[in-house]
């Protein structure tokens, strides 16, 4: 089974062709972080036109890579939410004009449950996936979640962000450092001249609960920054290049931290078989080695390239429903705060 994937969810325009759930036989990005890079976060109108752009040249990129026409696919399958409400109609209304044109299966996608299926991508062995259930870490610039999966297309959200997510602190805490956009690579790169010095931030909990909350570690950043006379910037003050490693790294290790205790925390109270991690923030490499460290459960990270949003994680999720006969009709509608679980 061969599927098209769209994802037009922030400010990438995103297609594949996916088959069988597993097989990538293409997958074509778009990226507008350039863009948005000299706003200092995604500006939801931007990113609607740059997806009206791009999106014909990606789709038909994508087919081009796979060497397919569109009437040989076996279904188009597209993220429907959560995201930005304008990004995501493009990505739909395009969509259903390409099924329509050819007669095939339509189906809408959880952008959540895209992460949780990039897993999929040709990085499980079959003969050694652990099973179900499985406590799944979503983290990106939207959603800090964590996620029951109990069998395929069987979610339950047991935890999320209450305030920021953990991308969200990523970028604002780099904002606050001068360091570029998005905030993630950035806080990594600075990280590694940390010299450890730094006084940790306290690590946020929320008791009797698996939520999170980033909110006052992000005003920790700020609130050190501006003792050190790192922000605000201005003309006169001299750069300070170590303060700023050792304020990233100090962040760094405080929100990988929490992300880690809360995911183990989680696995072994619903005896899950497995951790996956998916979303932008599971491309951090402290996370992703914290995580394989402290979890008693083999852990399964897609690689950096499939944590970012890609149409790739769509498709393989979309195969999981449409083995199973589900689609939808041409009235599906975008749905900017969907949730899963």
């Amino acid at each position: 089974m061969k599927i098209l994937g769209i994802e037009t969810s922030c400010d990438e325009t995103a297609a594949a062709v996916i088959e069988d759930g597993r097989v990538i036989c293409s997958n074509v990005v778009a990226s507008q972080a350039e863009i948005h890079a000299r706003y200092g976060g995604i500006v939801p109108e931007v990113a609607s036109r740059e997806h009206m752009l791009a999106i014909v040249p990606v789709a038909r990129q994508a087919l081009a890579d796979a060497g397919l026409e569109l009437r040989q696919l076996d279904g188009v399958a597209v993220t429907h939410g959560p995201g930005l409400a304008g990004s995501l109609l493009i990505g739909v209304n395009a969509a259903k004009g390409l099924a329509l044109a050819e007669g095939l299966p339509f189906l809408g996608v959880n952008h959540l449950e895209g992460h949780v299926y990039a897993a999929w991508l040709e990085e499980v062995d079959p003969e050694r996936e652990p099973g179900f259930p499985l406590v799944c870490l979503i983290a990106s610039g939207g959603h800090t979640d964590l996620i029951l999966m109990q069998d395929h297309g069987r979610f339950t959200l047991v935890g999320r962000t209450r305030d920021d997510a953990a991308g969200e602190a990523f970028d604002k805490a780099a904002r606050v450092l001068g360091l570029g956009f998005p905030g993630g690579p950035e806080i990594q790169e600075a990280s590694k001249a940390s010299n450890g010095k730094e006084p940790p931030f306290t690590r946020p909990r929320i008791k009797n609960s698996l939520d999170f909350s980033f909110s006052g570690l992000k005003t920790a950043v700020l609130r050190r920054a501006e003792e050190r006379g790192l922000y605000p910037p201005s003309d006169d003050s001299e750069p300070r290049p170590q303060d700023v490693a050792n304020i990233a790294g100090a962040f760094q290790d405080a929100a990988v931290d929490v992300m880690v205790q809360r995911t183990v925390e989680a696995a072994g109270r619903y005896r899950a078989k497995g951790v996956l991690l998916g979303g932008g923030v599971a491309a951090n490499l402290l996370l992703r080695e914290e995580m394989d460290r402290h979890s008693p459960v083999p852990v399964i990270v897609p690689r950096p390239s499939l944590c970012t949003d890609n149409g790739a994680m769509i498709g393989a999720a979309a195969y999981y429903r449409l083995r199973s006969g589900a689609q939808h009709q041409w009235d599906l509608d975008v749905v900017p705060d969907l949730r899963l679980g």
